[in-house]
């Protein structure tokens, strides 16, 4: 098997048998020095704020900091792993220790992806990358074949989502080593999933962030993003920092993809956006197995997502689908505050939309904003889009963390999810919902001090206007029973209503591996359309190579009559009949001569 080592531009490399390289780009510092084993070493200014040491003696899991020229002492930025906190050493790690069972291990091609956003911390009562590993079965069975990790980039304290990382190279160290990590994707090839992982490169979160004092210069002097200070992507050295972190992930990790945070965020002025470079470089460096890169963008845009004259993939392969979800959380629960705004004129009609064409803003007026949004998405394949009824956002960011369950009632969300898994866009899973989770995702944090209140202050100011949730106590996010609630109740899927909830998504993802597979191999644009639309109703066709689909839904108070759907029953929710009744859906494939 090749090597899966990784060697990068910042941090220490192991250039040969217990020989390391250190290095640190500190325009902030006049000198530096590499505290190693207790022994303090000065590390040489090489040019243009980087400075470097090799050390002989040095052999995997030493521990080593930064001492700046007033004795703060700092972990290093590039760190592969903590001892423990974010704040305390970092390891010396050799990528080719660990050795990998599932060599044989090529991927899966994006149309079979059905993709499960797991959180680590809250998957298991463990917590632990080492835990997860036991459900890895149970995941392939029912017919998962993507898992999505929540970021894992150490960050403050123990506890949280994972999107305040400031260690991007380092797996946080409350769910395991490196190894650990490289255990559970091993073993997830081994039972054909494929994993791909959550980064962030918008951003640094609050806690353990030293690139300020190191390097000021790593920041943009007068851009900001919602979370903290703007990154220079043209910085050398910065944009060295961000555009190999992705690499590193999928070649020392050998993950099957990664998902791009808050891509609007990263604002670069280079001659060529480091978004771009990153994904360039990726495809010329990984072809070995298909890399799936997706990205979280809420402008609505294509560029970031062409595809060659053959199908292939140039740059990113899809873009989480935000309007799906606002559009349809619209329709099943009538929730029209904050951004639900912009979908609460005819949602049905934004879901069908949606559904054909990909987004429903391509360049109309947002009612909340009142800027334009959008671009035409109908030359996009439908699997350039990844749906989902909700996530860890959707849910988390809510003040009670209610999933779609607990408000929309379960008959409705039998239906969505239905429509979620029988539609020909990619479709994502948050943890739980398989079976019917019922206990809340709530945000939460492992803060302390001022930091901890200013949190907690924050959170409870979000919600006015945000979650329609004003005036409601919203749960401390550093209180540890934040956190315990959040986790998944895997008892659950043992009782008679769990088991009923996992019958029918197994039966759902079954059907779509079988037949709508087959289909979007060859799926193209412009291949949706509109049948019918009515208050809680609406019917949508797809026009492929291989066949025409077909689905129509009702959520609504009245039976509708159905539109004319030719082909086959794939599936029925009750039984087909002339009226769609309250709480149907109907799924139709027509193949032509060649029978179901």
């Amino acid at each position: 098997m090749e090597s899966t080592s990784f060697a990068k531009s910042w941090g220490a490399e192991l250039v040969a048998e217990n020989v390391a390289r250190f290095r640190l780009w500190a325009t902030g510092q006049q000198r530096v020095t590499l505290r190693l084993n207790g022994n303090d070493l000065e590390m040489t200014p090489s040019g243009d704020g980087w400075f470097e040491r090799e050390v002989s003696g040095v052999a995997p899991g030493t521990e080593y900091n930064f001492v700046l020229a007033d004795g703060m002492v700092v972990p290093d930025p590039a760190s592969r792993a903590q001892k423990a906190d974010v704040n305390g050493p970092s390891l010396v790690i050799d990528p080719e220790q660990y050795r990998w069972q599932n060599t044989q291990w090529r991927g899966r091609p994006w149309e079979e992806a059905v993709v499960y956003e797991m959180h680590i911390g809250t998957f298991t009562p463990q917590g632990t990358f080492r835990a997860a590993i036991e459900k890895l079965p149970y995941l392939a069975e029912l017919g998962i074949t993507m898992l999505e990790v929540l970021p894992v980039s150490q960050f403050g304290g123990n506890r949280g989502w994972g999107y305040d990382g400031v260690l991007l190279y380092a797996p946080h160290s409350a769910y395991g080593t490196p190894d650990d990590f490289k255990a559970f994707i091993d073993a997830a090839h081994g039972h054909g999933l494929s994993v791909v992982l959550d980064i962030v490169l918008n951003h640094f979160g609050p806690e353990g962030n030293y690139l300020p004092l190191l390097a000021p210069d790593f920041f943009h002097k007068e851009r900001h993003t919602p979370w903290g200070a703007g990154i220079a992507y043209d910085v050398d050295a910065a944009r060295r920092y961000i555009a190999e972190a992705p690499l590193y992930w999928l070649q020392e990790y050998r993950l099957d993809g990664l998902r791009f945070d808050a891509i609007d965020q990263i604002e670069d002025s280079s001659e060529k956006h480091v978004l771009i470079e990153i994904a360039e470089r990726i495809r010329a460096d990984i072809t070995d197995r298909p890399i799936h890169l997706t990205t979280e963008d809420c402008r609505n845009v294509t560029f970031l997502h062409p595809r060659n004259e053959d199908g292939s993939v140039p740059l990113f392969t899809g873009e989480w689908n935000d309007d799906f979800h606002n559009a349809i959380h619209v329709l099943a629960t009538g929730e029209t505050h904050a951004y639900y705004r912009d979908f609460a004129d005819e949602p049905e009609k934004r879901v069908a939309r949606v559904l054909a064409e990909g987004f429903a803003y391509q360049g109309e007026i947002s009612p909340q904003s009142g800027d334009a949004r959008g671009v035409d998405s109908k030359n996009q394949p439908p699997v350039a889009f990844v749906d989902f009824i909700q996530n860890h956002d959707q849910v988390g960011n809510r003040a009670q963390g209610e999933r779609l369950i607990t408000l929309a009632g379960a008959a409705r969300t039998r239906v969505l999810l239905a429509t979620l898994l029988l539609s020909p866009h990619i479709p994502l899973l948050f943890m739980g919902e398989e079976y019917g989770e019922t206990n809340p995702f709530l945000f939460f944090t492992d803060f302390h001090g001022d930091l901890a209140k200013a949190v907690r202050e924050g959170r409870a100011k979000e919600f006015d206007g945000h979650a329609g949730h004003e005036g409601e106590s919203v749960p401390d996010p550093n209180e540890e029973s934040t956190f315990t609630r959040s986790k998944l109740d895997w008892h659950k899927p043992d009782e008679e209503e769990g088991e009923a909830w996992l019958a029918l998504t197994r039966k759902l993802l079954a059907l779509r591996q079988r037949y709508l597979v087959p289909l979007l191999a060859t799926a193209d644009g412009q291949s949706g359309h509109v049948l019918a639309t009515a208050p809680g109703f609406l019917a949508v066709s797809w026009r492929f190579p291989k066949g025409t689909l077909s689905l129509a839904l009702n959520i609504g108070e009245q039976p509708q009559t159905l539109p004319e759907m030719p082909g086959e029953t794939l599936f029925a929710w009750p039984q087909a009949a002339e009226k769609l009744p309250q709480h149907a859906i109907l799924v139709r494939l027509d193949q032509g001569d060649a029978a179901l």
